[in-house]
């Protein structure tokens, strides 16, 4: 192969080279995940070294604001055979995907006549530019999450394309000239506002895969009959009230997805067809017959059961109940919807991106995204979200969970709040969404009996559930008003006539604080504090003449014990990241019990009693320590397979528990010495000393394992490690440590002081141990040299493969039968022989050798992982079969789901995959 770089340069030029030189990797040019890419690749498209002809693969950033420039040098680059041009790489501050400046391309890139993989997905195109039409040599087109309306005739020039894909545009209407694409095998129009389709679509004669879901389709031309390549015809979540009788005799069919449809009646050959899916059609179910009397008659709601396989569902007129996999619930009244909506949605595991948390709220749910969030309906719709609740109290640091104990109530309409057992509110339940602007928190009631947190409204959006400080709220009017803590009743606000001209929105939350825990945390046995007031206001204005704020004199104080000299107020800032000591700016009013003051604008306030001088920085440690959690860190190896590692982030009160309950599986060290840490603070796990991960995960970075601690999830991973060092004579010792991420924000400087100098942000660190290895396989391929088994895996990420210790585990379940599954899997009676004549003295041996031996010759076939569940089928090993398919099953939901989370689209091939199809 030519080289892109001149070697004349690199033997001449002895200098450090050029920063975006490290980008070149034979003929490809790899910049969209770089930082400041497009600025690279104009630089190197200037460097005269450069042979620009040879480079045959780019891939660029479309988000980046350099793209113009890049666009236009583009034709230089003739010998291109795949263009990368996509955005999706940013986010905003909502967590939602930016699409890429891209909305139009230069004329000049028809001169790219080599092109055969072009990739402009997540960009802002409103129409499919011209120029791409005249790459004739074009085998692979993705267009997805576009804004595209229609396609141009020009679009049969084509002639070479195998691969389209325009899911998630705004597709309303489909040329006839699509029909003409004779060489097509995958079409992904999905997600579109498709009515109706062309006639002409029979002409797509080589087309394979055909996906129209989520679209607005009542009919199919009966011409789509003559479609006798298809196998996947996907057409759930339309509209259609009927399907042509022919599709279900099509030759090559393997799947016809027709659920949630209209579909009241499906003609017997299509129900009888085993590829079919009807669920969530109302078949069988009568039309509503008009009512001859003035009001609506009343339609009984049906329901609806979604799997986890399941993405989105179809919302009609008539209303219904859905049930989603996890618990979350939705109730959809009648009229909510005017016409057909499909509803998608995403069960998404916490994360600092799509959970927003204030001082001292829990997260107590998964977030629920539901789409599209702009909809808005007719009638609010009923969401039902579990949240996790404790059934017991326990001590707990105070401004955390005081009360978790919730009231049992038979109704659904009781208060949203946590009682203690004494029935004082402290804290309360309530959802919270994304309102388009900023995170607010809805009127929420709750179902105690079935833990379920349950709301209203129009629109759809983000949604989670939090446990935070009971919130009293009043409205003051120009009379005056009072308003009193739910919290503590000797906590009142008097607002006399006059203090307001416009009526203005009250907020106080209050967060008790024990004299123990103050103690506990200053060192000083005579401190003391009232509860922290929490004040807030709906206008920005001072009040026109004062307020009187009156709270309860610190523990153990009264009005005639009282040295005035120890009495302090605070002036806190919403974030706490500065206390103000205002005592000689206010005159106290003393009681016995209480302490008054007047002031005219709302902050936080804190009273105490203490002797110390500089109370600021006292009261600044003590709120940050009242937020953080005491956790220790534990890292155990499973017992019948060490390579499996549990690693968990446990409150210090449950570690005895979760120890006892762990120790019949699992084995490793002691947890970790106590460490503190805040709710939503990110940390990572990392293995040292030898061992790594086995393979990269989504939730790694830089081989690091990403964690987020919530206090009330489990903080649990389970992942695989390995090690390069050599295994056969001696055990591997190694460790796997914890470090901190990044923390909330407005966490004050404090939280984090400790984290300076070169292990800033180092927690924990535990042994661990991979001990030598007991059984080999190919004395070929090992036992001379004694290194570990290398990396095996069979299959591919998208269709679920099986890794090296996958095998492992399954040759571990196979017994004396091994030879016959050997025979099965192809495997000739010598090489079988062989086998048990070399491995003669050890049985495992003998399973692991005859299984790895058939794993390295065809891991690279397509179909290698079938051919091992068949094969344990024939065996007689159903049980491993369908071990297998699990284990396939799980990894493909892993993968679609790390593929959301990443912003990319599932259907995508690689451009190495889609040209390998055009050459072939």
């Amino acid at each position: 192969m030519e080289r892109i770089l001149d070697p004349l340069w690199e033997e001449t030029n002895a200098e450090e080279p050029a920063p975006y030189l490290q980008h070149l990797a034979d003929n490809r040019i790899t910049l969209d995940v770089v930082p400041n890419g497009c600025r690279f690749f104009l630089q190197l498209t200037n460097d005269p070294r450069c042979h620009l002809e040879l480079v045959e693969f780019l891939r660029l950033n479309t988000n980046d604001v350099l793209i113009p420039q890049a666009l236009n040098v583009l034709p230089r680059y003739t010998g291109l055979k795949s263009l990368v041009l996509k955005g999706g790489h940013d986010f905003d501050e909502n967590g939602k995907t930016k699409s890429g400046l891209l909305s139009s391309l230069p004329s000049e890139l028809c001169s790219l006549s080599n092109l055969q993989h072009l990739d402009l997905s997540f960009n802002s195109l409103t129409e499919l530019p011209l120029c791409v039409t005249s790459l004739s040599c074009l085998s692979s087109l993705l267009l997805c999450y576009n804004q595209i309306r229609t396609l141009p005739d020009t679009i049969s020039n084509l002639r070479n394309l195998e691969l389209l894909s325009i899911m998630s545009n705004q597709l309303a209407v489909l040329p006839g000239e699509i029909g003409q694409l004779g060489k097509l095998k995958t079409l992904d129009l999905s997600e579109n506002k498709l009515a109706c389709l062309p006639e002409d679509i029979a002409g797509l004669q080589e087309c394979t895969e055909l996906d129209l879901s989520g679209n607005c389709l009542t009919e199919l031309p009966e011409t789509m009959c003559q479609l006798v390549s298809l196998q996947q015809l996907h057409l759930h979540s339309n509209l259609l009230v009927s399907v042509p009788v022919g599709l279900a005799v099509l030759p090559s069919l393997k799947c016809l997805d027709l659920k949630n449809n209209q579909l009241r009646y499906v003609p017997e050959e299509i129900m009888n067809c085993p590829c079919v899916r009807l669920q969530g059609n109302p078949i069988g179910v009568a039309e509503p017959t008009p009512s001859t009397d003035d009001h609506v008659p009343v339609l009984k709601s049906k329901e609806i059961y979604l799997s986890s396989e399941d993405k989105s569902f179809l919302v009609t007129p008539d209303g219904g109940r859905v049930f989603l996999p996890l618990g979350p619930q939705f109730c959809f009244p009648l009229g909510a919807v005017s016409s057909n909506v499909t509803i998608y949605f995403r069960i998404l595991p916490p994360d600092q991106e799509h959970v927003k948390l204030g001082h001292h709220d829990v997260l107590l749910s998964y977030t629920l995204e539901l789409q599209p969030h702009d909809i808005q309906f007719n009638q609010d719709v009923e969401i039902c979200i579990p949240y996790f609740v404790k059934r017991s109290m326990r001590k707990r640091k105070v401004g955390k969970i005081i009360a978790d104990i919730v009231a049992e109530q038979d109704s659904l309409d009781v208060p949203n709040i946590l009682v203690t057992p004494r029935t004082l509110r402290k804290r309360e339940v309530v959802i919270r969404t994304y309102s388009g602007e900023n995170w607010t928190d809805l009127a929420t009631t709750i179902c105690t009996k079935r833990n379920l947190a349950i709301c209203r409204v129009p629109h759809f959006s983000w949604f989670f559930v939090v446990s935070r400080l009971v919130k009293d709220q009043c409205q003051v009017p120009k009379d005056g008003e009072v308003l009193f803590s739910s919290v503590d009743q000797n906590i009142r606000i008097d607002f006399p006539p006059g203090a307001t001209e416009e009526t203005r929105t009250i907020s106080m939350q209050v967060l008790p604080v024990s004299t123990a825990d103050l103690q506990r945390i200053t060192g000083d046995s005579q401190s003391t504090t009232s509860p922290l007031l929490c004040l807030s206001q709906s206008s920005s204005d001072n009040f026109l003449c004062p307020v009187k704020i009156q709270l309860p004199l610190p523990t153990g104080v009264t009005g005639d014990t009282l040295d005035r000299s120890r009495l302090v107020l605070l002036h806190g800032d919403p974030q706490a990241q500065n206390w103000t000591d205002i005592t000689s700016q206010v005159v106290f009013e003393i009681t016995h019990i209480y302490a008054r003051f007047q002031v005219d604008h709302f902050s936080w306030y804190w009273l105490w009693y203490t002797t110390k001088t500089y109370i600021g920085e006292m009261a600044k440690n003590v709120y940050t320590r009242l937020r953080m959690y005491q956790v220790n860190f534990v890292a155990l190896q499973r017992k019948r397979d060490p390579e499996q590692v549990l690693l968990q982030c446990v409150p210090k009160q449950k570690v005895d528990t979760t120890m006892k309950k762990l120790k019949d599986r699992y084995k490793g060290p002691e947890p970790s010495d106590m460490v503190e840490i805040v709710e939503g603070e990110q940390f990572f796990a990392e293995f040292e000393q030898g061992l790594q991960l086995h393979s990269e995960r989504p939730d790694c970075v830089n081989g690091k394992i990403v964690f987020v601690f919530y206090s009330r999830m489990k903080n649990i991973k389970e992942v695989y490690m390995t090690s390069q060092a050599d295994r056969k004579e001696k055990d591997v010792k190694g460790q796997v440590s914890f470090y901190r991420g990044s923390v909330p924000a407005g966490l004050p400087k404090e939280a984090t002081k400790h984290r300076k100098g070169p292990n800033s942000h180092w927690m924990a660190t535990l042994p661990l141990k991979l001990p030598k290895l007991k059984l080999q396989y190919g004395e070929n391929e090992m036992g001379k040299n004694g290194q570990s088994l290398p990396p095996l895996n069979l299959g591919n990420a998208e269709t679920g493969y099986l890794t090296e210790t996958n095998l492992s585990s399954i040759a571990r379940r196979i017994g004396h039968e091994w030879k016959t599954i050997g025979r099965n899997l192809g495997l000739s009676t010598g090489e079988l022989d062989r086998i048990s004549y070399n491995k003669r003295d050890n049985l495992d041996e003998q399973i692991f050798d005859m299984l790895f031996s058939w794993a390295r010759k065809i891991y690279d076939q397509q179909d290698c992982v079938q051919r091992l569940i068949e094969a344990m089928q024939e065996s007689g090993r159903q049980d491993i079969a369908e071990e297998i398919e699990a284990v396939i099953k799980l990894g493909k939901q892993k993968y679609e789901q790390s593929i959301l989370r990443l912003g990319l689209d599932q259907g995508n091939s690689s451009e190495d995959s889609a040209i390998a199809m055009s050459q072939s």
